[in-house]
């Protein structure tokens, strides 16, 4: 694997160290991944279907907690601390996660989808907190002035695209330290995946996002630094512009170039 970033490690929100995932005893869908990611930043991570993207992404906010059989091991220190030794809803608010196919809960109105993670959390708030949360999140994701006047009928009236800007400003609520996405675009028009773009490089001024992709246009598009990954392994990480004009790795020019994937 080879592995650059210009910007000294204490600097990074989120460090991986030797972070393995298993399934049974001796598979590995994750091998000894390592990689920095810095503040205020988009990392996209690329590759061909069952290298092991999502399956990384959704170590790092301990979703495989859910699954007995799945193992985890290394270290993901983030903001100093290593998650998998913090307590899961902890590491959930401080890392959140936004799915392939948008998910509001369907029996909630798009008012309590934001607040969402604090009733599940049970965390109180007075009608000034939620009624402020709920405004600044469906503001940062551009959808406050399209769903103000019906925020008592339920998320699943809005369009795909408005569902899922939806679903980032539950997660946003919870003010998170990082923001994983897995693939937010793929199941949405060209029309919604360009807003989310567009959504994302603001977004990052106040998060750190990282985003599992299949598009490497998209990837190019809003990604500051990309991770290749390949049968589990992390092949390659550094400055997307980089890797995309001159990788330093034959199999990371290979998929760019269509090879395979």
């Amino acid at each position: 694997m080879e592995s650059i970033n210009t910007t000294n490690e204490k600097n990074a929100v989120l460090q991986l160290k030797d972070v393995s995932v298993s399934y049974s005893p001796g598979k590995y869908a994750v091998k000894q991944v390592s990689a920095d990611i810095f503040p205020h930043t988009i990392t996209a991570i690329m590759g061909p279907s069952g290298c092991g993207k999502s399956t990384l992404l959704r170590a790092i906010n301990r979703m495989h907690d859910l699954y007995a059989h799945i193992h985890t091991s290394g270290e993901i220190i983030l903001k100093g601390r290593n998650v998998l030794e913090m307590e899961p809803m902890v590491v959930r608010r401080m890392a959140g996660m936004v799915f392939q196919q948008p998910n509001p809960f369907p029996t909630m109105s798009i008012y309590d989808n934001v607040l969402a993670g604090y009733s599940l959390n049970g965390i109180r708030l007075n009608r000034k907190e939620k009624e402020e949360i709920v405004e600044q999140s469906l503001k940062s994701v551009s959808l406050w002035e399209e769903v103000k006047d019906v925020m008592n009928k339920r998320g699943s009236f809005l369009s795909g695209g408005q569902q899922q800007r939806l679903c980032i400003a539950r997660t946003l609520a919870l003010k998170p330290e990082v923001l994983l996405m897995d693939e937010p675009t793929s199941a949405l028009d060209p029309i919604s995946t360009n807003k989310i773009e567009e959504l994302l490089l603001e977004l990052k001024q106040q998060f750190t996002i990282i985003i599992v992709t299949h598009n490497m246009s998209q990837a190019a598009r809003i990604s500051d630094n990309s991770m290749f990954m390949y049968l589990g392994e992390l092949v390659e990480h550094g400055n997307t512009t980089q890797m995309f004009t001159k990788p330093r790795h034959k199999r990371t020019e290979e998929y760019l170039t269509g090879v395979f994937g």
